[in-house]
């Protein structure tokens, strides 16, 4: 008899429709046996067919049930599926990601090896077009996203978090449930918290998935603007994880701000050449950075997204920044609010 711990899967969604059918079908692909297996989904009342594909998905199949989500943000589904799940092991779930057949069975074996308190995969990007597969590089390179490791580790290592991680249930009832406050960064929150309790978190790139990202500018502005403004609340909850690099898009944004500022000053009031240069220094060594990453991006992978990345680096970077920036005026009083967990037990 197959001895491994059940497991519950924690789908969230809302209006995925171009996502979620290959979301769940991956799922039902899993070699873990499906007696130790239950994926619940919930959905944040999409208001498109994300629901009427998944009820057609599931169907006549026990181990998979699907909820309605009233609040619709993620952490509120994902804390609804740690109450109601069964398993001994819970995994969040994005409907955004697609998963390899072994995806749950080489979590389970690495969380039960290594006991580690959370373990995940890391992140592989990718999408359709010049634009979103450019995109999919950037969001998986050092120079886009900084010290996060766990976008494109290609070993086995401890990280501050991961994607989409694996913890036991008695993990939710040590620290509790996911911030319902945060709209983006809830499981950035949850993983702080897990640290500070003293658990390990373990990034395999053998636990493989597939995260679909934007494929469009405008919505990469406002999903990294929104981890920016975000990333505020983490911090005054957790002000002891705070470390230089958290700090280097919010500077980089209000230097550049103040660079233009300055060279529009110079120029208004007929300053000397050198002053103006001067004052254009952050922004063209930005742009020598931004150019020499991008080229060498596009070199390991293919020379046709050398056109697409310089632009798509620069909105990670002050989207991100601005949205720091706005974030901390917006909640420059709420230094030292208690952590927003929630209770499920």
């Amino acid at each position: 008899m197959d001895k491994r711990p059940p497991v519950s899967l924690l789908v969230a969604m809302r209006n995925e429709a171009d996502y979620i059918s290959a979301c769940v079908t991956s799922l039902l692909n899993q070699d873990y046996p499906k007696d130790r297996l239950e994926v619940l989904i919930y959905d944040g009342r999409s208001e498109d067919n994300s629901k009427a594909i998944v009820e057609n998905l599931i169907r006549n199949r026990k181990e998979y049930r699907a909820f309605d989500n009233p609040k619709q943000i993620q952490a509120a589904a994902w804390n609804l599926g740690v109450q109601e799940c069964k398993g001994e092991i819970i995994s969040i779930v994005s409907g955004h990601a697609e998963f390899a057949p072994d995806y749950v069975s080489r979590a389970v074996e690495t969380l039960l090896r290594t006991q580690a308190d959370m373990v995940g995969g890391s992140v592989r990007a990718r999408s359709h077009g010049v634009l979103g597969e450019a995109i999919a590089r950037a969001i998986s390179a050092p120079f886009g996203v900084g010290g996060a490791r766990f976008r494109y580790t290609d070993k086995e290592e401890f990280t501050d978090t991961v994607f989409m991680g694996f913890c036991w249930r008695a993990t939710y009832k040590k620290i509790g449930g996911f911030d319902e406050e945060l709209a983006r960064n809830q499981d950035d929150e949850f993983s702080y918290r897990l640290r500070k309790a003293g658990g390990r978190i373990v990034c395999n790139p053998k636990i493989v998935s597939y995260y679909n990202n934007r494929a469009a500018l405008r919505s990469l502005w406002r999903q990294y603007y929104q981890y920016g403004y975000y990333k505020i609340r983490v911090l005054q909850k957790h002000p002891r994880q705070m470390n230089v690099r958290q700090f280097v898009p919010p500077v980089f944004a209000l230097s550049l701000l103040g660079s233009i500022l300055l060279a529009l000053f110079a120029f208004i009031f007929h300053l000397s050449s050198f002053f103006f240069l001067l004052s254009l220094l952050t922004p063209l060594l930005y742009l020598l950075a931004n150019l020499s990453a991008s080229l060498y991006t596009a070199s390991t992978h293919d020379w046709k997204y050398a056109i697409p990345l310089p632009l798509v680096f620069a909105i990670l970077h002050i989207s991100y920044g601005l949205g720091f920036l706005v974030g901390l005026f917006k909640f420059w009083n709420r230094w030292g609010d208690k952590i927003g967990k929630t209770p499920l037990f």
